[in-house]
């Protein structure tokens, strides 16, 4: 067996303002199309205002938690980001941060093998919208 990697890309708009987005068809469909059948599969999202993570992407669950960020990262708390550069976003680099800018994924039997309830999102921390570059790379065996 020798080792094989695929790469893909998506961009994706958001409407900024913790704008959350199921990207797991994405995912799944990137996988797909590698051919991989074991390995691993990592998503990464560019810039410092977004994050990559796992949940239950229901609305109610959504809403807590854009809720409970705003908890930890308030708005409108002084952060010395928006002293430095005046573009009011210091919230958005601590949300961000806390989530982080990627996740790995297995591959197995040439699928995300996700929990029922479980999907993959992208996180849009940034006070506006946003095109986000979604990059995605594969490793593993046919």
């Amino acid at each position: 067996m020798s080792c094989i990697a695929f790469g893909d890309s998506h961009t994706v708009k958001t409407t900024g303002q913790s704008d959350i987005i199921d990207i797991t068809e994405m995912i799944r469909e990137s996988v797909e199309a590698s051919g991989i059948a074991e390995g691993q599969c990592l998503v990464f999202v560019g810039g410092s205002t977004a994050g990559i993570t796992t949940m239950e992407y229901e609305s109610g669950l959504v809403e807590d938690m854009k809720r409970v960020l705003a908890e930890i990262a308030p708005e409108d708390r002084e952060y010395k980001h928006n002293e430095r550069w005046h573009d009011g976003n210091g919230h958005s680099h601590i949300r961000a941060s806390l989530i982080g800018p990627s996740i790995i994924l297995p591959v197995s039997g040439g699928r995300i093998p996700l929990g029922t309830w479980q999907q993959v999102v992208l996180m849009e921390m940034d006070n506006r919208p946003r095109e986000r570059k979604i990059m995605i790379s594969i490793t593993g065996v046919e």
